[in-house]
């Protein structure tokens, strides 16, 4: 009988790139961080009530600095009420920044800021992916970690969002489908594709030892069945 050969779900490159980095962030944080919970998407892990207002995305930020191990006292957030093309042109020059879809961290003086748009609120998983995101860079770039000019910083701080057991966040707001009452729309956040996360998410999973873990259920359909495929190529023994 002949059997369909497993094949990863990403291109050689991309994943020796996301092996190699997972394992470099063993070596930096340490594989206490493997052993944690991976973070749902769930009510629970916002605050009670949570609304979107202003004072609950404080308070997610809040919580996001305490998992990720980033000094509340270090970062300061500043909301954006609107979209703000210019956002990243008016910055000084003087100062490193850098910006996502929806979020825009930048140091100066010693001083961090991370900068979220305030209509995130109303789709808690992007908020969560953005703010993961933004203070990814301070554990990468404002830790001095990584080079500001390394030319992968971007999607490597998404896969940090992986490995601090984000990554059902980062990888569902990776392509969105949203709709209100009015209109429905897709989005698009992050610098890693849907097949890329899931392939990090197995990847993640099998250091974790872990081979069939139940929260892979809480990903949206692409990246789940793209982790699936990834858990098959590693049990396959080709990864």
């Amino acid at each position: 009988m002949w059997w369909k050969k497993v094949s990863c779900p990403v291109r050689s490159v991309e994943q020796l790139w996301i092996d190699e980095n997972l394992a470099w962030f063993v070596t930096e944080f340490g594989d206490r961080i493997l052993r944690r919970p991976v973070v749902l998407p769930e009510r629970s892990f916002l605050p009670a009530g949570y609304s979107g207002s202003e004072e609950d995305v404080r308070a997610v930020f809040r919580i996001l600095c305490e998992r990720l191990e980033v000094p509340a006292d270090r970062v300061r957030l500043d909301l954006e009420p609107e979209e703000t093309d210019e956002l990243a042109a008016s910055l000084p020059m003087l100062e490193y920044s850098t910006s996502g879809a929806a979020g825009h961290w930048r140091q100066r003086d010693g001083a961090t800021v991370v900068t979220v748009e305030l209509r995130q609120a109303a789709r808690p998983v992007a908020l969560v992916a953005t703010m993961v995101h933004e203070l990814g860079h301070e554990r990468l770039l404002g830790e001095g970690r990584i080079d500001v000019d390394r030319r992968d910083g971007e999607p490597l701080t998404d896969l940090f969002s992986v490995f601090f057991g984000f990554g059902i966040f980062s990888a569902n707001a990776a392509f969105e489908f949203h709709r209100t009452d009015t209109h429905y729309g897709t989005s698009r956040l992050g610098y890693l594709t849907e097949a890329m996360y899931g392939y990090a998410l197995a990847r993640y999973a099998w250091l974790r030892g872990e081979t069939a873990p139940a929260w892979a259920e809480r990903l949206d359909t692409n990246p789940r069945e793209w982790m699936k495929q990834g858990l098959r190529w590693l049990a396959a023994g080709v990864g």
